[in-house]
């Protein structure tokens, strides 16, 4: 199944996507709560864990975390 949304996105396509600035997505990245991966000199956003991440901001937020 093809879908319209690339698997990969780039760190200036994530904080568009995500609404947040590169420092904020590189403190993400150094504090391990955003997984990427490097191609050549590019870091590079997996789709499925950008979401995961907004997943896990929101559960925070909502106060989810702290009933598990």
């Amino acid at each position: 199944m093809h879908t319209t949304q690339p698997a990969l996105m780039s760190v200036q396509a994530f904080c568009a996507w995500a609404g947040v600035g590169r420092t904020k997505v590189y403190e993400e990245i150094e504090a391990g709560r955003l997984q990427t991966v490097t191609l050549g000199r590019r870091r590079l956003v997996p789709t499925a864990e950008a979401e995961r991440w907004l997943d896990r901001l929101l559960d925070e937020a909502t106060g989810k975390e702290a009933l598990s």
